[in-house]
């Protein structure tokens, strides 16, 4: 694999929250965006995903309490935790989560 450049790989990209995989580590799922201050509504997922702010800010809403994640702040939400993004997020950012909770599930 060659090194990818993610700020200019995100600003290259078409349309905001919109994000691209750059690549897989072991379940695990990379994937860059480009934010645009515009909100976006609440989530939860069956795993814990990780948020890392590489420039701009994230303002997140995680269960109901306002959390500001600065340029090189990384923030890790919980599986099951309702989040969403607040207006004034704007930037690039990282996001690492399990790929497919069901193809790592061992049960028939």
């Amino acid at each position: 694999m060659t090194t990818i450049n993610v700020n200019d790989t995100a600003a290259a990209l078409q349309q905001e929250w919109n994000s691209l995989v750059l690549g897989h580590v072991g379940p695990a799922c990379i994937k860059v965006l480009r934010m645009n201050e515009l909100p976006l509504e609440e989530e939860s997922h069956d795993a814990p995903e990780a948020l890392l702010v590489l420039e701009g800010r994230l303002e997140l809403d995680v269960a109901g309490a306002a959390v500001p994640v600065e340029a090189g702040g990384l923030h890790v939400i919980p599986a099951g935790t309702p989040h969403a993004v607040r207006p004034g997020s704007h930037g690039t950012l990282v996001i690492v989560e399990l790929d497919d909770l069901d193809e790592l599930d061992p049960r028939p």
